[in-house]
């Protein structure tokens, strides 16, 4: 891990030191820059698709434009959602080159049908009780979710956020009868957001993504439903190599600041 670590520490300033040396060139250095960047077949840009759950969606896009800057003539197009879909995705022949998915169980779907090389667990995430801003129904823990007259916001028990919220309420003895199920977590923090729920469980990386728009409430049994992240480059990746260097950038001390800053654990 180290050394590949050390590539990508090396790698980072000498492609921004060689892009600010070409700003300055005329088309026809800049065409021959592209050409020869990571990746490229010299035909025009190279674009690198990555797959990943919603989750990642504010700290994926940050790093995206990392490298983006630090591989001239490469674009990072991202397809965020339910990791459970995104597997699907993948699994019928979407076009991809890297995926990252909140759960092991997910991304065993794309192993198991020898898509993708041996994964790596780049992060942990946890659950909170999301309620919106000045907390209405008033909230403290989690068995009040029970109450019926409070309106809850599940994911649906396919996808990572909701077998993560099966697990935790079956740690507490709980059942709670939501008024929906949402396919990923971003859809359910909305539904907290708009005022359309009074509370929701998801994970502490979109209750702090969403600032002081909702407020988060922590609960013990989130500790019995920790979900893993794992990643990988796509075994069938059109941009094969550059797939494998985003996967160094995310597992990068520089991808593990801007993912810690967002809230998630060291695995």
């Amino acid at each position: 891990m180290s050394r590949r670590v050390s590539r990508w520490a090396l790698a980072v300033p000498l492609a921004l030191t060689l892009a600010a040396g070409l700003s300055g060139c005329g088309s026809s250095d800049q065409a021959g820059s592209t050409a020869s960047s990571p990746g490229s077949s010299g035909a025009g840009p190279t674009t690198l698709t990555v797959f990943a759950a919603a989750s990642l969606t504010g700290t994926f896009t940050e790093l995206g434009k990392t490298f983006e800057a630090a591989h001239p003539g490469t674009s990072v197009k991202f397809n965020f959602g339910s990791s459970a879909t995104l597997a699907q995705q993948i699994t019928q022949g979407a076009p991809a080159d890297v995926f990252a998915a909140a759960s092991p169980a997910t991304m065993k779907t794309v192993t198991d049908a020898s898509l993708a090389g041996t994964p790596t667990t780049f992060v942990r995430n946890k659950l909170q009780i999301a309620v919106p801003a000045g907390n209405p129904a008033k909230v403290d823990e989690l068995k009040d979710l029970t109450d019926p007259k409070i309106k809850v916001a599940l994911c649906a028990a396919q996808v990572p956020c909701g077998a993560a919220a099966v697990k935790a309420l079956d740690a507490a003895g709980l059942k709670v009868t939501p008024v929906t199920y949402e396919q990923d977590v971003k859809a359910t923090l909305t539904k907290v957001e708009l005022g359309e729920v009074d509370a929701a469980l998801v994970y502490t990386t979109d209750v702090l993504a969403a600032g002081d728009k909702v407020k988060g409430i922590a609960f013990p049994e989130a500790d019995k439903a920790i979900n893993d992240y794992p990643i990988a480059a796509l075994s069938k990746a059109p941009a094969a190599e550059l797939a494998e260097q985003f996967v160094e950038l995310v597992l990068s001390p520089q991808g593990k600041d801007v993912l810690t800053k967002a809230g998630f654990q060291a695995p």
